[in-house]
């Protein structure tokens, strides 16, 4: 690409193309000395499909690095191991798959075939039942059939973002209304600032609650 304008940049055959793919999300989802399909799977879970895990238990044992590690095969191998314990099972089954999908991406989001000496296997199942085989194939799902999931978390990221505040409760019918709108819109970017900087909560302040004079309690 030369030049200043924006160009449209056709990404077929690279394995890049959205957020997933970024060096900058892929990094900070790893740890100094390797990647971590947890971290990746705890921030696809919080910021595309909106629904974090909860936190993990106390006292859960760390995965082994370094030379302890080599000898149990990828990093994938150890974390089934460690997955055998009840306690991690039930949030690991919703993290592990949408982080194995990415573990062909390195510490620092280069793309790589294998692991020192073992062949890296991208392959998973999510909790809802969709297989794949590598980033392209979770992408597609996460595109096709989690786009409402998506729609509704980046509508709340975004009223965040220009509200100044955290989503609460009575924030929930405008942004029903903006995804709805927004699907209806063909998912344009524009549609949802407009929609948000129409809505009520961008627009009106809420009001402090009214407390009753303590003679009257």
């Amino acid at each position: 690409v030369r030049g200043d304008d924006f160009l449209r940049v056709s990404l077929k055959g690279t394995h890049r193309g959205g957020l997933l793919t970024q060096a900058s999300i892929l990094t900070i989802t790893s740890t100094p000395t390797r990647t971590s399909p947890v971290k990746r799977g705890k921030w696809v879970l919080e910021n595309i499909l909106g629904a974090p895990p909860p936190p993990p238990p106390p006292d859960v044992p760390e995965l082994k690095d370094g030379k302890e590690a080599a000898l149990t095969g990828t990093l994938r191998q150890r974390m089934e191991q460690h997955r055998q314990n009840p306690m991690c099972a039930a949030c690991h089954a919703r993290m592990d798959p949408l982080g194995f999908g990415l573990e062909n991406f390195n510490g620092i989001g280069e793309w790589r075939q294998k692991e020192g000496d073992f062949s890296i296997d991208p392959a998973g199942k999510l909790v809802s039942g969709e297989t794949f085989n590598g980033p392209d194939d979770l992408k597609t799902i996460l595109m096709k059939r989690k786009r409402d999931d998506f729609v509704h978390c980046l509508t709340e990221k975004m009223f965040t973002y220009a509200l100044g505040r955290g989503v609460e409760y009575y924030d929930k019918c405008a942004v029903d209304q903006i995804t709805k709108r927004l699907a209806k819109g063909r998912y344009k970017f524009s549609t949802l600032i407009s929609e948000i900087v129409k809505s009520t909560p961008f627009e009106m302040r809420r009001g402090e609650e009214e407390r009753l004079p303590e003679a009257a309690q």
